[in-house]
């Protein structure tokens, strides 16, 4: 069962739920005790008129729509990303995790059409060769 959306653990669980893992429950409680701060100070919500609210709820649950969508494609990409025998093998390095795995195994596609390491750096734009133009040479 949903805690009420008004008080502030309520929307400490729907900033939990949005943010999804990762994010500790004291850091969704201070989101929370902050986004309620603000929310008092609107200056707007005595001249709210109803359609104004109407408008708000749509956008809202468009937005929360948007978010399960992103949800569903984020496993969809992993469950694809996880088939592919080098999604592991990226995912070994410090700093890669799951999201930036499949984003680079997708930008590079297949790796057969790169005959030689170089080229895939190349392509990755990291070679960190040294361009100088015939000017700027000290003889």
């Amino acid at each position: 069962m949903h805690k009420p959306f008004w008080t502030r653990k309520g929307v400490a669980a729907t900033i939990g739920r949005l943010t999804g893992r990762g994010k500790s429950a004291l850091w969704c409680l201070g989101s929370a005790q902050i986004l309620m701060a603000a929310a008092r100070r609107n200056p707007f919500k005595e001249t709210a008129f109803p359609s104004h609210l109407i408008s708000m709820q749509l956008l809202i649950k468009l937005l929360l729509q948007y978010q399960d969508h992103l949800a569903t494609l984020d496993k969809s990409i992993e469950a694809l990303a996880e088939e592919l025998l080098e999604y592991d093998l990226i995912q070994s390095i410090p700093g890669i995790g799951t999201k930036i795995a499949a984003t680079i195994l997708a930008e590079i596609g297949e790796i057969d059409r790169f005959d030689h390491a170089k080229k895939l750096v190349a392509f990755a734009g990291v070679d960190p060769s040294v361009f100088l133009q015939a000017s700027l040479q000290q003889p």
